[in-house]
């Protein structure tokens, strides 16, 4: 409760910006606990004292924009730097390796849901940037990540209300399974809809012989 006091104190003061600003340093890897303040920002939009749709872009700026900076770190500085000067970011030596782990099992997919590992997130662009991994495919997992994690957080706070942080604690231990679990599901939407353009594209040969079966198929005496 002397989080959100504090947290409360900050959007009174500053507006907005807190949630930039505050995102952008979480990235950095400085201490700043913005899945609590997206959630309580939310609060605040569905009593009426924030726009919601305001919130959406300036935590979706703060966001990439962290994200952005730390990639170009990690590119330009490289992992001398991290391991040398990491301390003073929070870097350690056991976190390094636990998002190199991450990334050995996900992939470039990791900076998509790192943003819901904890530990993980702040790391990802670093990490992506050590690795020399193309700026566009970086973009591609780094941003769309962050509108999903954005609106996930924000969404809280705005539909369930008072009783956000109920949801919150819920959805922060569950993260992982419930995006996985939402991610499945919508794989298996997509599979079913689009089934026949699947089945056509994965066996061609199939589809043209049933095509030219269909063609020479002589019509019907009327």
């Amino acid at each position: 409760m002397e989080m959100l006091s504090f947290i409360q104190e900050l959007f009174t003061k500053y507006g907005y910006s807190v949630l930039f600003f505050g995102l952008l340093l979480e990235f950095v890897a400085l201490p700043f606990p913005g899945e609590t303040t997206m959630a309580f920002a939310g609060f605040l939009s569905y009593t009426g004292r924030l726009d919601f749709f305001t919130l959406i872009v300036v935590a979706f700026a703060g966001t990439t924009a962290g994200m952005t900076l730390t990639y170009f770190v990690g590119l330009k500085a490289g992992m001398p730097f991290i391991q040398r000067y990491g301390k003073w970011f929070l870097f350690s030596p056991t976190k390094l390796e636990k998002t190199q782990k991450w990334f050995e099992r996900y992939g470039s997919f990791l900076i998509f849901i790192g943003y819901f590992i904890p530990g993980v997130r702040h790391f990802t662009g670093y990490f992506a940037g050590i690795i020399a991994l193309p700026f566009r495919k970086f973009a591609l997992y780094a941003y769309s990540g962050a509108v999903f994690w954005v609106l996930i957080f924000l969404s809280i706070g705005k539909v369930f209300g008072p009783q956000w942080m109920g949801i919150f604690h819920l959805f922060e231990t569950y993260a992982l399974w419930i995006i996985s679990g939402g991610a499945i599901i919508a794989a298996l939407v997509i599979i079913y809809r689009y089934r026949k353009s699947i089945h056509a594209r994965l066996f061609p040969s199939k589809a043209a012989t049933r095509i030219q079966a269909q063609i020479k198929k002589p019509s019907k005496e009327r």
